[in-house]
């Protein structure tokens, strides 16, 4: 997985020991080696924590490129690293990975090598030529990047809480809190600490201190797919079958299955020795197991299952709000959490997950409710989700704008400034009048960040690099240019290509036809209205004892009951657990 950190600026070689004790700070998302360098000119200090996946023999970074002078801090995977190495002319030596092809990149090619590179990552590139340094992110965020201001330096790290750690950074609860359970845009709930937005570039310069940032990659960009149903589909399932297998590690590695169509594709392109589903006992509803031993059972993988009970959840919530460094909405946290540390036990340093078909070819509920209308929604036998239809009610005769409807199948709680209906807005413009395209850049500006997000922060907890096979740039350009039909024609069958895909290679029926969505839902709303009632409302009156006036609504929505579907007392007791562990490292 790998973390990164540095501090760029006049005086930056001066506070060599600030920057080792940065890195030093989040040291578990590189347990091979937690390192840090000095620029020639002694305006960088970059340290890195590796973890050692392309070649476990490797020299841990930071990495220098000795004519040039550039040096390089990396997280993340290069997956087409090897051919653009032959496509760039750049010679690789022994033991030399696809850092190394970044670095050589970067003193060649300068920022516009970023175009050419398909993969995940997060990078901080000081250039002694330009006295600049440059941070970068990759197209969809899956690799975390925050960056502060301090007077005439920059500072950076892969965690939040390791610049927080750096200086004073007083809490602050923005109202999307409320509104969807967590930060959107660059925001995060501390001041001036901010996210780099995903495929951003920012440069810095050491001496003016004068700071740019520049949008390398839109997806609103690609042009709309113009062949027919049989021709998408031909190129989908290509696509499928190159790029899934170009993201299987060389060496052991764990799928999540949860018995579903996104894991169980993966599960047949993929191969993996291992798979890990996570089932509650008493769940049936929830209970995917016998679907995933099914899928292990066809590929020969060993299946591991993970059972977690209320009183684990009590003990993990320490944990998992200490990972996340702050709120995040995301009904799959404690199952994924329980996953991530089953697979770091066996003993493996790869995990991969089906995140990404969902919301580029139309898989949630949500969706369909915007796309067809609550009427066709229930009437297709999803009656289950009638609560969530109910929020496109309106009066009879008119209809609902579509920005507006969209908004309200988002929103969690209010949303007093109507920031979240303005990035909804912003996204359907961009789309230029396709709703399905509207709907999956909605997403990404708002429920995208706490999937991805979490997915890095809890496998990092546990030294796990955590690979999304789907978020290839050809998939997620080509999902996103089909027509809306080619994703969706029916109410209950999101994902259209996908399930056609799946059934042509071979998948159960039972996957591909499946017309409900589970994923690693976990039963937490349900117990903490349950057998952990009491000890949730304790937590929160706990934090409510301290906390600042701003943090209060979201801690007091959390001491009323709330239904099966309902997060609010999940996300009051993240947002208790997160005050307390601020409160602790305050007083460390």
């Amino acid at each position: 997985m790998c973390g990164i950190a540095g501090l760029a600026g006049p005086d930056a070689q001066w506070h060599q020991t600030t920057v080792q004790a940065m890195g030093i700070a989040q040291h578990y998302r590189g347990p091979d080696g937690t390192m840090h360098a000095t620029s020639h000119d002694g305006r960088a200090v970059l340290a890195m924590n590796t973890l050692l996946i392309v070649d476990p023999l490797a020299h841990p970074g930071p990495y220098l490129d000795r004519e040039s002078g550039v040096l390089l801090a990396f997280n993340g995977e290069i997956y087409n690293w090897r051919q653009q190495a032959a496509a760039w002319g750049i010679e690789l030596g022994e033991k030399e990975t696809d850092a190394h092809l970044v670095l050589k990149a970067w003193a060649k090619l300068g920022p516009s090598c970023l175009d050419g590179l398909d993969g995940m990552f997060a990078l901080a590139v000081y250039d002694p030529r330009a006295g600049t340094l440059f941070l970068a992110r990759d197209r969809l965020g899956e690799k975390p990047l925050y960056w502060r201001l301090d007077g005439g330096r920059l500072a950076f790290a892969s965690e939040v809480t390791t610049l927080t750690g750096y200086g004073s950074a007083p809490l602050i609860v923005r109202p999307e809190m409320l509104a969807i359970e967590t930060p959107v845009g660059v925001d995060t709930p501390f001041q001036g600490v901010q996210l780099l937005a995903p495929a951003t570039l920012l440069s810095f310069d050491v001496v003016t201190g004068s700071l740019e940032q520049t949008i390398w990659w839109r997806l609103e960009d690609r042009l709309p797919f113009t062949g027919d149903y049989r021709q998408a589909l031909a190129a989908f399932s290509v696509a499928l079958a190159e790029q899934i297998p170009l993201r299987s590690p060389a060496r052991d590695f764990a799928l999540l299955l949860s018995g579903g169509l996104d894991s169980s594709v993966l599960a047949y392109l993929m191969r993996p020795p291992v798979c890990v589903t996570v089932s509650y006992p008493g769940q049936d509803r929830l209970d995917e197991s016998a679907a995933a031993a099914r899928i292990a059972a066809d590929i020969g993988a060993e299946l591991v299952v993970v059972e977690p009970a209320h009183v684990d959840f009590t003990r993990a919530l320490p944990h998992m709000m200490a990972a996340l460094d702050y709120p995040m909405g995301n009904a799959s946290t404690f199952s994924e959490h329980m996953a991530y540390r089953k697979i770091s036990d066996l003993g493996l340093k790869v995990v991969v997950g089906g995140l990404g078909p969902d919301e580029f070819l139309m898989g949630y509920v949500r969706h369909a409710l915007v796309l067809f209308g609550p009427d066709a929604v229930l009437k297709a036998g999803m009656d289950a989700y009638r609560p969530l239809a109910a929020k496109l009610l309106h009066t009879a005769g008119q209809d609902l704008d579509p920005v507006e409807a969209v908004t309200r199948m988002i929103l969690r709680g209010p949303d007093p400034e109507s920031r979240i209906h303005g990035l909804v807005a912003n996204a359907m413009e961009r789309a230029g009048g396709d709703l399905a395209r509207g709907l999956t850049l909605a997403d990404l500006a708002t429920a995208w960040r706490p999937l991805v997000m979490t997915s890095d922060k809890l496998a990092s907890a546990y030294a796990l690099e955590r690979r999304s096979p789907y978020l290839a740039r050809e998939l997620v350009e080509l999902s996103y240019r089909l027509a809306s039909e080619h994703k969706i024609c029916h109410p209950a069958e999101g994902k259209r290509i996908l399930r056609d895909a799946a059934k042509a290679l071979g998948l159960p029926r039972e996957v591909w036809a499946s017309r409900d969505k589970l994923g690693f839902a976990s039963p937490v709303p349900t117990w903490l209205n349950g057998p952990l009632a009491a000890w949730a409302d304790a937590q929160i009156h706990t934090a409510l004892a301290e906390a600042p006036v701003s943090l209060r609504p979201l801690l007091m929505g959390g001491l009323k009951p709330g239904g099966r579907f309902d997060r609010t007392r999940m996300q009051a007791l993240l947002a208790a657990a997160w005050f307390s562990d601020q409160t602790v490292r305050a007083a460390a």
